[in-house]
């Protein structure tokens, strides 16, 4: 069921494109990431579906009565305020009940790992702290649609495995959209993906079907000296390529797979260090992606 439908989404400033005809689909309770360079058009777009900015052509259709949850790239806080009267008050302002909202704030902030600080001014409070208050503030009414920009951008590994499992564990009630320069976590969680360079869409699908495009996937087998590598490819009739004391095969229609490729490896005499299969990270992809346009 898609709950958010993006069609043309274009934003103009003066003679500049920061987002040009952008068209994809949000389905209830996945998770899709908003990946691209510095200037890609992210912040941008999920502005525009945050409501703060008009698009200056294309429409947001978005399902009846969706609550939608937004957290900034660069949020912003009172400082004299406790992390508990802050959420209490995002509570508030995003329309949960006056009974409950403190409550509520409450069970967020140690749902995001601020239990212990939630009577602390936030003032005091670490960037890896504040992106944790900007996650509660995001979520304690509890949306159907939680928007985020560069959510784990100021943690540490640690933090950002923890942030990470948290969204993971919203998914079943709530549809994701996050925009990230941190592809491995991407990679991770996403039903989605969504290439931006420039302001364009420039490739989109989910992470198995970029992959079957771009992922070149190929065998890589090791040796101890780049001349055993180079004797090995002499004996064979396969396409490969040798390098950093290695071979890799790419995978081509009838061309060697992992099996056939483990029985003649059998009957070498050479010094092997290794076999392994390979694919292109999502990372290499992106690169490759950009580098392409």
């Amino acid at each position: 069921m898609n709950i958010v439908d993006v069609k043309g989404l274009t934003k103009r400033y003066g003679q500049e494109n920061a987002v040009e005809d952008l068209s994809f689909v949000l389905e209830k309770g996945t998770a899709t990431a908003l990946i691209g360079p510095n200037g890609a058009g992210k912040t941008t777009s999920l502005s525009m579906l945050a409501g703060l900015l008009t698009p200056t052509n294309g429409k947001i259709t978005m399902a009846e009565d969706l609550t939608v949850g937004f957290l900034p790239q660069y949020p912003q806080f009172f400082p004299w305020l406790t992390a508990l009267e802050f959420t209490e008050m995002a509570a508030k302002l995003s329309g949960v009940e006056i009974a409950k909202a403190k409550l509520q704030a409450t069970r967020t902030l140690e749902f995001v790992g601020l239990g212990a600080e939630i009577n602390k001014k936030v003032g005091a409070f670490s960037g890896g702290m504040k992106q944790r208050l900007g996650l509660a503030q995001a979520i304690v009414h509890q949306p159907k649609l939680l928007l985020l920009d560069e959510p784990i951008s100021a943690l540490d590994p640690t933090g950002r495995r923890e942030i990470m499992n948290l969204l993971k564990s919203l998914q079943q009630d709530t549809t994701i959209l996050y925009s990230t320069h941190i592809l491995n976590d991407a990679e991770e969680m996403t039903d989605q993906l969504l290439f931006m360079k420039g302001g364009c869409l420039i490739e989109q699908g989910s992470l198995r079907e970029v992959k079957e495009r771009h992922a070149n996937p190929q065998i890589r087998i090791q040796f101890q000296s780049n001349s055993r590598a180079l004797a090995f490819t002499e004996r064979q009739m396969w396409k490969c390529e040798v390098k950093e004391n290695s071979v890799f095969l790419p995978f081509y229609e009838n061309g060697p797979n992992m099996q056939q490729v483990l029985h003649v490896l059998a009957s070498e005499k050479e010094d092997i260090l290794g076999v392994e299969f390979q694919t292109a990270s999502l990372e290499e992809i992106f690169l490759k992606v950009v580098a392409a346009e």
